[in-house]
């Protein structure tokens, strides 16, 4: 069941959380989504995971459902913001007489009190902290720092750690909650309710409450809230927010609709196709959500190093404290104490803890508000390194809409009976190109919606589809069999001439040949510039796989430009030509995409390194399986990933760099004597705010596009 965690704001809180949850008894691999605040746990684990939120962050509640559409950060914003004023005013009262005046006793009273109005939630948190065992984390880090510095008579210092570390604090959940908006935007996918046509007229229901099959009524202005079919009316829909494209998409009485986009202008009635659950809208809204929880290595490793990196930086300062003293005579303890705590003040981690994640599902927000749906930020920093991109040909680098364009007919058969022994055949079968056979036969005889001839169906005593090959079938007491030609003539069947002309289907019956029918896929439009674009990024070879024959896909390859073609293959030859593909790769270390569409593509978009899967087309099997999902076919947009990728790595590893750079160079220039504690406490706020605002960038990587 998922939970929402209401009132956690910090990413660094998250992860402990998180990681104090995977030490319970039955649960492991439990991941918080840092940008819904969500998670995923048996009921039953609820009550201790409440105790352990209770433990690490005090007010966090867990509550069932998913997390508000809306971030609008903690209600104490404006409380933090005039506590901060007061401190800023007493701080410059408090340096002001200390400067000017000789009133020691009054600057002492008002560095006191400004001291404990900026820091007295971190002192609370880290003696709180300690009570249960949380002993080391950057609120032990501050209090050290600052109470040490008042040891040390650097009054000043300590309270202006303690200001600036609020401000920095305030500032930086501003921004993670901006880039949350951003992802909780996509949520405007989630219908309110549907207008469900009844007897008694339009009743609003709960989306959730309306089954296949019946019918819902959008009006101007409304989210379509489920997929289905237009029965009536027509309009322009918006579907920006499922694909990514802004212009708007006209529709009419027999076209399908997809839940989640917003009707424009007409009065619409649609025949409901699929329920809530299994609706475009709430496979989209399921897959966002899914993605931000699953963390990319570098997100690991950092969760991972902040949990042992404040020991490490404690053990460190005391060791800057105490060694130099005892070691080299005449040193000032009370020098080293204070660039000790210098060091203590400079080492919080916060940084690199949100800044990372943050850049990460910024990337996966500005991909999904281009229709482009990565799940997890693993798949976008591993899109990076792709080296080769293996694609499927029909219904991926073309329309994979047939149509019957010749028949031939042999042995005193004529076309008629041909297409009607075929129809027939693949009556049963969901492949495009059977239903192309079946919508041909229906036209030539004015049988209107494939439907009406399903009364033809009794004639077919016996049915067996032979996946990438052809059907067998027992039609009126004959034997038919529909397919390729070498299935055909491995079943024993020899075809007169030559047939490597295009995608032809043979038909024979009794074992004669009966006739073939020649089927047109037309190349879409984007294709080769699709193919064109990955070229220019570096991508170095580029595949197409495909089950037509060798002459026809040749044609294509050489039209788009691609470098390989394998055809005549089956299923399971594409799994296999995948796999010794892969073991081609220069380095270990680059990737493999594989772009397909169809139920038979499923256990190649599983098995590539990366998976992509066209989503208005595509089949279910094949989304599930893949790990990115093209919402609107447009292969445009795979080069438009690859490049929200690197561009998201760029932006992480300037937060790296960044980050520990200015630390560095800090607590090198304090140990030598040449850095304060103002010093310190800037540049520690001012990495994290410059790293927290890289890392909103990646909100707006269209532009870089």
């Amino acid at each position: 069941m998922k939970y929402s965690l209401q009132g956690l704001h910090c990413a660094s809180c998250a992860a402990k959380i998180e990681n104090e949850i995977n030490q319970l008894p039955g649960l492991d691999g439990v991941k918080i989504n840092t940008a819904a605040m969500s998670l995923e746990i048996e009921p039953e684990f609820a009550g201790k995971v409440q105790e352990i939120a209770d433990r690490i962050e005090p007010g966090v509640r867990l509550t069932e459902g998913t997390a508000p559409k809306t971030w609008t950060g903690e209600p104490s914003n404006r409380y933090k913001l005039i506590r901060i004023m007061v401190c800023a005013v007493l701080l410059a009262g408090a340096l002001l007489l200390d400067h000017y005046y000789n009133q020691q006793l009054l600057t002492y009273f008002l560095y006191t009190t400004a001291y404990f109005t900026a820091g007295y939630p971190v002192l609370l948190r880290a003696f709180h902290n300690i009570k249960q065992g949380q002993i080391f984390d950057e609120n032990l880090l501050m209090s050290i720092a600052t109470l040490g510095a008042v040891a040390v008579d650097a009054m000043g210092e300590a309270v202006s750690v303690m200001l600036f570390y609020a401000v920095g604090q305030m500032l930086q959940e501003m921004a993670v909650n901006r880039s949350r908006q951003s992802i909780s935007d996509l949520m405007d996918l989630r219908p309110d309710y549907a207008n469900l046509l009844t007897g008694a007229g339009s009743q609003r229901v709960d989306p959730g409450e309306v089954k296949a099959g019946q019918v819902i009524e959008i009006k101007p202005g409304e989210r379509i809230p489920l997929d289905g079919r237009i029965i009536a009316g027509s309009s322009y829909l918006d579907t920006s927010a499922l694909t990514g494209e802004s212009k708007p998409r006209r529709v009419e009485a027999g076209m399908d609709v997809l839940g989640g986009v917003i009707n424009i202008s007409g009065l619409l009635q649609v025949r409901v196709s699929k329920e809530y659950p299994e609706s475009s809208a709430a496979k989209i809204l399921r897959l966002v959500e899914e993605a931000a929880g699953r963390k990319a290595p570098a997100e690991t490793l950092i969760a991972r190093f902040a949990g042992i990196y404040t020991q490490m930086v404690v053990a460190a300062a005391l060791l800057t404290a105490f060694i130099p003293p005892l070691l080299i005579p005449g040193e000032d303890l009370n020098q080293w104490v204070y660039r000790a705590l210098i060091l203590l003040v400079i080492s919080c981690p916060c940084a690199l803890v949100v800044s990372i994640p943050l850049g990460y599902f910024g990337g996966i927000g500005a991909a999904s508000r281009l229709g482009i749906l990565v799940k997890g930020a693993n798949i976008l920093d591993e899109m990076f390194k792709v080296h080769t991109v293996i694609f499927d040909k029909t219904g991926t680098l073309t329309q994979g809409v047939f149509e019957v364009i010749e028949i031939e007919s042999y042995n005193g058969f004529s076309e008629q009976e041909v297409l009607e022994w075929a129809a027939l055949a693949e009556t049963y079968s969901s492949h495009p190109i059977a239903r192309s056979i079946t919508q041909a036969r229906m036209r030539r005889e004015n049988l209107g919606h494939p439907d009406q001839g399903a009364s033809r169906r009794d004639k077919i005593e016996d049915y067996e589809e032979i996946k990438g090959m052809g059907i067998k079938a027992r039609i009126n007491g004959r034997q038919v069999l529909t397919g390729s030609t070498r299935w055909l003539e491995e079943s024993g069947v020899i075809w007169p001439g030559s047939y490597q002309e295009g995608t032809r289907v043979r038909v024979a019956v009794d074992g004669v040949p009966a006739g073939s029918l020649l089927i047109a896929d037309e190349i879409k439009k984007d294709a080769a510039d699709a193919i064109q674009s990955l070229k220019q990024l570096g991508v170095e070879h580029i595949i197409m796989l495909s089950g037509d024959d060798k002459e026809k896909t040749e044609n294509i390859a050489a039209e788009l430009g691609v470098d390989e073609v394998y055809a005549d293959m089956l299923p399971q030859d594409k799994v296999e030509k995948l796999e010794a593909i892969k073991e081609l790769l220069p380095n270990t270390d680059e990737r493999l995409i594989f772009v397909g569409d169809g139920i038979n593509d499923a256990p190649v978009l599983a098995r590539a390194d990366i998976g992509v899967a066209m989503g208005a087309m595509g089949s279910d099997a094949a989304i599930e399986a893949a790990d990115v999902v093209l919402m609107d076919d447009f292969l445009g947009k795979l080069p438009q990933a690859i490049q929200i990728s690197r561009f998201t790595r760029k932006i992480i590893r300037q937060n790296i760099a960044l980050a520990l750079g200015i630390k560095a160079a800090v607590v090198i220039l304090s140990l030598v004597g040449m850095a304060s504690m103002w010093e310190a406490v800037f540049a520690d706020v001012g990495a994290a705010l410059l790293a927290v605002l890289n890392s909103i960038r990646t909100l707006g990587v269209e532009k870089h596009l």
